[in-house]
């Protein structure tokens, strides 16, 4: 039996971005991005950037969280991308050249150690980009460093597994065919932050205060919009880290599961997509 807690089919931390992850994230950046960007849309809201603000982005990735936050708080302010991926963020230098923006930057780095130049900043934001720490405790004590006094923090953590119907229909899918092992509670992974009280203790501990976690819940278009059924499961099977284990049980069963899946989708999908629900927690603090 499986539950859709069972996702980390491996650990995945600040190493494996630097390698074999990134590079996935990297050969998926557009559909990846599309998937996620109605919770980077709600997070921009939230954060409320002001113009002329400093701003460092968390696990920027592809960079298109950090561009958008560059627009927003115009050639006064400046949006720094931190990301460990060295792949990414020479995609993500790319794309900012061919934006024609100024006042954005890449640098390369293991945001649980490194410290930009550019430190302290008026407001730090990560979309997705803080699960993954391998000792979370010293890494937002140095997150902590990277903000101003009377800065502030926006980020967005995934809340259970099991409260994300996009995650835990999959899960439940595959769970039918092959066996899924225990979860890690608090592994680096997608669902390491998803307890609000833990997450809570971390930003306390590493010096924050006005913690506020709130819920985020809509729908997210799995592979990306306009995405059909049997693209939707090929995306899932090829980029997330659930395919990793289904590969290893041959061809033949993954056609199998791919067919589920598709079925799966069938129910969800609509003239823009594959559309299922999703949930995240968004935390915000000050110091």
């Amino acid at each position: 039996m499986s539950n859709p807690d069972d996702t980390n089919v491996r650990l995945m931390s600040e190493e494996g971005w630097a390698g074999p992850d990134g590079a996935r994230w990297l050969s998926n950046l557009d559909r990846l991005e599309s998937m996620l960007a109605p919770v980077g849309d709600a997070l921009f809201v939230r954060a409320g950037f002001r113009t002329g603000d400093r701003v460092v982005d968390i696990g920027c990735g592809g960079g298109w969280t950090t561009r958008r936050i560059a627009e927003l708080v115009g050639a006064d302010g400046s949006a720094v991308g931190l990301d460990i991926s060295a792949d990414l963020v020479d995609a993500a230098n790319e794309r900012a050249r061919n934006a024609r923006l100024a006042n954005v930057r890449f640098m390369q780095g293991d945001a649980a150690t490194a410290m930009p130049a550019d430190a302290p900043f008026d407001h730090i934001f990560s979309r997705f980009g803080c699960m993954f720490f391998t000792d979370p405790a010293a890494a937002f004590a140095n997150l902590r460093r990277m903000v101003r006094n009377g800065g502030r923090l926006d980020v967005a953590v995934w809340a259970p597994a099991r409260d994300n119907p996009w995650m835990a229909e999959t899960v439940a899918v595959v769970g039918r065919h092959i066996e899924l092992p225990a979860p890690v509670p608090r592994a680096p992974g997608p669902f390491a932050l998803d307890d609000p009280d833990y997450v809570r203790d971390l930003l306390r501990s590493a010096g924050f205060q006005a913690i506020s976690i709130d819920a985020w819940t809509g729908k997210q278009q799995i592979g990306g919009a306009g995405s059909a059924p049997e693209s939707a499961a090929c995306f899932v099977l090829d980029s997330m880290h659930i395919g990793d284990l289904v590969r290893t049980y041959g061809s033949d069963l993954r056609a199998v599961i791919e067919s589920d899946l598709i079925e799966t989708y069938r129910a969800h999908a609509g003239p823009d997509g594959v559309r299922m629900g999703a949930k995240s927690w968004f935390v915000s603090a000050g110091n």
